[in-house]
Order: structure tokens, then C-alpha cells, then sequence
């Protein structure tokens, strides 16, 4: 008995080491399997693009989940084929903070829409915290208060744009009178 409870005290304590020290795993590649992705003829490049039709996607095969190349469409997908070649469709660039923007040499900010923000750092940059300014087709320059700094919206976009949401206000204008400021008494010419 005592010999019994031994043996199995002493088989508890004693690890148990498989029979097989490794699994066996192997690995192979069909060869005949297609290849998943796109392919060149696929993906048109951005000089091909002429139409809205042109940026739809192939979109992925079955079963497989697809990126954003194969996925996006419109603006988005023209911005990664933009990318992809280099071009940056927006024009994403920081504005020009080396220097003070003057009624005379302005910093111009580009715009495809009626009305545009800046956000104003200072000169030198980050002299004072950002202050918003909003400058659009009816008002195409403004200063900021605190550092003086001017901006001038260029407007970019179409000249009738048929997806406007002006709500036929005529003119595209606001349609009310702006507040009057200290600018407009002392000098006009800085609206």
C-alpha cells in the first residue's frame, strides 16, 4: 500500500512529456490560385479620369473584404488616386506663416466654396492663440484683431454651381446688413 501511494506521489510530481517533441506543420502556396487584388487594367490611372462614371470601383472580389481603393467613390476615390501618384487634389498645404499678410500682399487662402475659415496664429506663428476668421465671396478679406495679419479668399470653384444651397436668395448674398465697425468710419477701404 505504502509502495502504491508512492508511485503515484512520485507520477504527479513528474511532468508528462509528449510523445512527439514537435507537431508537424507544413506550409505551401497553390500556385494556381488567382492572384487577389487589383489589377492594372483595374484601376484607372488620374489622367483617365473624365466622367463621374470613372470613379466607381471594381470594387473586391467575392468572399474577400475590400480596401478603400477598392471600395471609395467620387471625391474620395479621385483623392487617393491623387495620392497615388503624387498630387495633392485638395491642396492640403499649410498656409504661408512666414511672414505678416497686408492689405497690399495679403495671404491668400484658395476656396471651392461660398464662404471659407482661417485660423489665425499670429506672426511670428503661435504668437497668440488661434482666432477664427471667416472670410467669403461677398467679404473676400479680412484682418485679424489681435495681430493684424490679412487674408484674401481666392474663390476657385465653379462660377454657377447647380448643387448650391443658396436657397435662391438672389445675389448669394446673406441678404442683411453687416455690423458696422470702427474700420468703416476711419477707413472704408478696410472691409
Amino acid at each position: 500500500m505504502f509502495l502504491q501511494r508512492t508511485a503515484f506521489a512520485a507520477a504527479r510530481r513528474a511532468g508528462a512529456s509528449p510523445m512527439i517533441k514537435r507537431s508537424f506543420a507544413t506550409s505551401f502556396v497553390r500556385r494556381d490560385a488567382p492572384k487577389s487584388g487589383l489589377s492594372e487594367t483595374q484601376i484607372k490611372k488620374f489622367e483617365e479620369i473624365k466622367t463621374e462614371d470613372d470613379l466607381l470601383p471594381p470594387g473586391a472580389p467575392p468572399g474577400a473584404i475590400p480596401s478603400d481603393l477598392e471600395q471609395a467613390t467620387g471625391l474620395e476615390r479621385l483623392e487617393i488616386l491623387g495620392k497615388m501618384e503624387g498630387i495633392d487634389i485638395f491642396d492640403m498645404k499649410p498656409l504661408d506663416a512666414s511672414r505678416k499678410g497686408t492689405l497690399d500682399d495679403p495671404i491668400v487662402v484658395k476656396s471651392f466654396g461660398d464662404e471659407q475659415y482661417q485660423g489665425c496664429t499670429g506672426y511670428p506663428a503661435d504668437s497668440h492663440n488661434v482666432i477664427w476668421l471667416t472670410t467669403s465671396r461677398d467679404r473676400p478679406i479680412e484682418r485679424c484683431p489681435e495681430c493684424g495679419s490679412v487674408y484674401k479668399m481666392e474663390y476657385v470653384g465653379p462660377a454657377e454651381d447647380p448643387h448650391a444651397h443658396d436657397h435662391h436668395h438672389g445675389d448669394g448674398a446673406h441678404n442683411y446688413e453687416e455690423a458696422k465697425t470702427f474700420a468703416d468710419f476711419v477707413r472704408p477701404e478696410y472691409r
